[in-house]
């Protein structure tokens, strides 16, 4: 008789708990979802990217959206695979950050229906220095840029303006000079330590800083309506589709994940007609010329990243540029 009334009493308070998540709005988290803006179509063009072999899906939306975004990872596979290729065990995670952002919109409502976008990704190379492409990289419809490469002081270098940079906790801009407010930012997440980052951001949380190959941002510089989450599905397409890097890698081997250039290479194959990049050249014969177009680093740091496979990207990249799949505006 007992065990029959506390089956009554649970099952009375499962019942409660499913309606007051029904009257309140929340989910099983806990979280109220947030009206986000309707997610927009992206422009069809009437020809074909020149890069269209190399995608399963060239209409793809890449940012993830509250509302459905686990429908759409059962969907496109993401449910399969761990962070940073899946949300299999980092659903949660995704859910407490996407549940503090305003939009997962691509681009404005005007500017959304302009098809067939020219785009250019400008990477942090230091070929870019000496080189005033400023002018030519701000004439693009959309201009992707990654990490903390500064515009501020290099505006003849690499032009004034960005639509979309990507980021991650240890890459991500804390000097609010460097924030411009037409911009979107997108959380590149590698690890559910930075969605958690992100959440703890947001809602004014303590950082746990321990989790980072290096220490990252302590504040945020962005507004929640200018941050997107990238799909996990861009950075499976650019590892197992794009760089061919196997599903599991021998023991005595690192993992290998895509740079966020090659990620960004990604983003833009999905959602421009035409891809121009710019900064993507490195000078491997020389260890000590410059990495980056800002700062003092050299490239004996690229030579010694045991994450990335320079090689592979490098000869990833000489082969769409080869291909005519994509046009370096730096040739030499």
């Amino acid at each position: 008789m007992r065990g029959y009334l506390v089956a009554i009493f649970l099952s009375a308070v499962f019942l409660y708990y499913v309606l007051y998540c029904i009257l309140w709005r929340t989910d099983v988290y806990g979280v109220p979802p947030v009206d986000m803006k309707r997610r927009h179509k992206i422009q069809p063009c009437p020809s074909k990217p020149a890069f269209a072999s190399l995608l399963r899906f060239h209409q793809f939306h890449p940012f993830l959206c509250a509302a459905d975004f686990k429908k759409l990872a059962s969907l496109y596979g993401s449910d399969k695979f761990d962070l940073p290729y899946g949300i299999r065990t980092s659903a949660g995670h995704f859910q407490l950050a996407l549940s503090k952002l305003q939009s997962c919109d691509l681009f404005d409502d005007e500017f959304d229906n302009v098809p067939c976008k020219r785009c250019v990704v400008v990477g942090n190379g230091g070929v870019l220095k000496n080189k005033t492409l400023g002018e030519k990289i701000d004439s693009y419809d959309v201009i992707i840029r990654m990490n903390d490469g500064p515009i501020v002081g290099h505006e003849e270098e690499v032009g004034r303006r960005t639509t979309f940079r990507l980021f991650y906790p240890e890459s991500v801009f804390s000097d609010p000079k460097h924030n411009d407010p037409n911009s979107t930012v997108i959380l590149t997440a590698f690890k559910p330590h930075d969605l958690k980052w992100l959440w703890e951001l947001l809602t004014g949380g303590k950082i746990n800083t321990n989790s980072f190959w290096k220490k990252p941002a302590l504040n945020l510089i962005y507004k929640p309506y200018q941050i997107r989450i990238l799909d996990p599905f861009i950075i499976r397409t650019a590892a197992y589709e794009l760089l061919n890097f196997p599903k599991v890698f021998p023991k005595n081997q690192k993992p290998q994940h895509p740079t966020t250039g090659i990620i960004a290479i990604t983003l833009a194959f999905h959602i421009c007609h035409e891809v121009h990049l710019a900064g993507f050249k490195y000078n491997f014969s020389d260890l000590q010329s410059p990495l980056h177009y800002y700062g003092n680093a050299t490239m004996s740091l690229m030579n010694k990243s045991a994450y990335h496979n320079v090689t592979a990207e490098q000869l990833f990249l000489k082969d769409i540029t080869e291909k005519n799949f994509v046009v370096n505006l730096i040739q030499d």
